[in-house]
């Protein structure tokens, strides 16, 4: 028996599990709040250490334990986070963590906001995904309707102009009757309306 089988030098390194996009996602999301959840408590007892030396001016502060952490959302709320995360597309999981963290940045929540403005941005980047499949439906619909090219169709016009009718106004006929011409552009025919 060799030592390098005890040790598994020779064996080649395990690959990562092949694992659904969706559960990665939700991972991936859940894993960004409770980090944020935590930062928000961090930073709300540093504001309470803050006003409490301000205000008693002595730092106790070296003397106080603080649980790890102390608010935590219910598994009803989880269940439904976890549930708005699996709507999201693996493409947009970048995009709401940099969302997230700038309305965090923004706002600077106290522990039991941030599973609302989690929320708010799962909302938002999900009804932008709905209006961007809605927009890739309409146009596959618009380009598998007409092939036809329009350079090749033929427009009518609903109203002819000839140009032998007397009710059209020419530069022509001005000149000929001696008559002042009428401010217009001359370029267009002048229509009268019927009395």
């Amino acid at each position: 028996m060799s030592l390098a089988s005890w040790f598994r030098w020779n064996e080649p390194p395990n690959r990562i599990s092949q694992r659904n996009p969706t559960e990665m996602v939700v991972e991936t999301l859940m894993m960004e709040l409770s980090w944020q959840m935590k930062q928000a408590e961090k930073q709300q007892r540093e504001r309470e250490n803050e006003y409490r030396k301000i205000k008693t001016g002595v730092d106790y502060g070296w003397l106080v334990s603080y649980p790890k952490q102390s608010y935590d959302i219910s598994p009803g709320e989880r269940l439904q986070l976890e549930d708005m995360c699996t709507k999201i597309h693996p493409s947009y999981c970048g995009p709401v963590i940099l969302r997230f963290r700038q309305l965090i940045a923004e706002y600077e929540p106290e522990a039991q906001e941030v599973s609302r403005l989690f929320r708010s941005v799962l909302q938002e980047v999900a009804e932008k995904i709905k209006e961007e499949e809605e927009a890739k439906k309409l146009a596959r619909q618009w380009n598998t309707k007409n092939k036809t090219s329009l350079s090749l169709t033929t427009f009518k016009s609903r109203s002819r102009i000839s140009p032998f009718i007397s009710d059209i106004k020419t530069i022509s006929e001005d000149v000929e009757r001696g008559t002042q011409p009428t401010r217009r552009v001359w370029s267009m025919p002048e229509f009268r309306n019927a009395k």
